[in-house]
């Protein structure tokens, strides 16, 4: 069984969450919402959720997911998802979350994404 891990890196001012493992009912979603949690109460408004080594992902982990991005949101913050795997996608779309994740395949343009949307907000 793989082991659930989290690391935390900076683009610019975007804080970049990478995790490796499967999102699970248990320590996996609860270790990424107090991640997620510790980001926000720093005062990170940009943060991207790198899934690129998440193979898998279970109704509790969509739930935390989803509160992570309301917490985020209420925050005055945004988070959006890098490098989805095609198994967590489909997922996405059969709970149709993909409408409410920005997500993107590299993370170049993720990180882009927000420069846009603050000069979009600003103008």
């Amino acid at each position: 069984m793989m082991t659930f891990r989290t690391s935390v890196r900076q683009s610019g001012d975007v804080a970049i969450l990478d995790i490796a493992g499967r999102i699970v009912l248990g320590d996996g979603s609860k270790e990424m919402r107090n991640r997620i949690a510790e980001l926000v109460n720093a005062g990170h408004k940009k943060i991207l959720l790198n899934l690129a080594e998440v193979s898998y992902v279970d109704s509790s982990g969509l739930g935390e997911l989803v509160s992570s991005y309301s917490n985020v949101t209420n925050a005055g913050g945004k988070i959006k998802l890098v490098n989805v795997q095609p198994k967590v996608a489909d997922l996405l779309k059969i709970t149709k979350l993909y409408s409410v994740f920005e997500s993107f395949s590299s993370e170049g343009s993720a990180v882009a994404s927000f420069v846009e949307n603050q000069q979009a907000a600003s103008a």
